[in-house]
């Protein structure tokens, strides 16, 4: 969603990212890589609609050549929290003239803050609010290559959110929690399901992460 009502706003956050200085091979770094500020320069320079009036005139008189690019700055960020949020971590990077799997471990955490990532306006999120968080309730696992391999999961039992719910169904929460959503976790493997322990959840290679909003 491009903005220009306020563009004093346009690169601000619910919280402050310069306190982030996340950890690497982190989903944290991941995330402050992907919602990073960029220079637009050179040949990424930005095609600017009132630059070239100024310069041109109407738009019906602006032929291609009188086009004026500027500088310019960009940056993505989340403007509408969901309810839930599902993490795809990039497991795979060229090595030559071929794809090659990724196997080192990526951390991640039980509980995820999305704030230094969200707009200063993000649309539901309560005003003075300067925390957005996520509870972890699956994490689905990838062993195996390129070529071949085996899908796992692991999720987490647990009670109804209401908070959720009301989240999902009329778009608002009065959620308070801050901790992790209660529950036994399981893995899952074909027909095998068993339970294991949070930090064996942790120590996955996640390939894709769930987690649903709390706050």
């Amino acid at each position: 969603e491009v903005s220009t009502d306020d563009p004093e706003m346009a690169f601000c956050t619910l919280a402050n990212r310069k306190e982030l200085n996340p950890e690497e091979d982190s989903v944290h770094h991941c995330l402050y890589q992907f919602t990073r500020n960029e220079t637009l320069t050179e040949t990424n320079k930005l095609l600017c609609d009132v630059c070239t009036q100024r310069h041109c005139g109407p738009k019906n008189n602006i032929s291609e050549k009188k086009c004026v690019y500027t500088n310019a700055k960009k940056q993505m960020l989340i403007s509408l929290a969901p309810p839930i949020l599902t993490l795809h971590l990039k497991r795979f990077q060229q090595a030559g003239f071929n794809l090659q799997k990724v196997n080192r471990h990526i951390k991640f955490p039980e509980v995820i803050d999305l704030a230094p990532f969200c707009t200063a306006k993000c649309k539901n999120v309560a005003e003075g609010n300067t925390k957005v968080l996520y509870s972890l309730y699956g994490v689905v696992e990838h062993s195996g290559t390129m070529r071949s391999g085996h899908y796992t999961a692991y999720v987490k039992m647990r009670a109804v959110n209401n908070h959720l719910s009301d989240l999902v169904l009329r778009g608002q929460s009065q959620a308070s929690e801050t901790e992790p959503v209660k529950g036994q976790w399981f893995h899952i493997s074909d027909t095998q399901v068993q339970p294991v322990s949070v930090s064996k959840v942790l120590s996955s290679q996640a390939y894709l992460l769930f987690y649903e909003r709390l706050l």
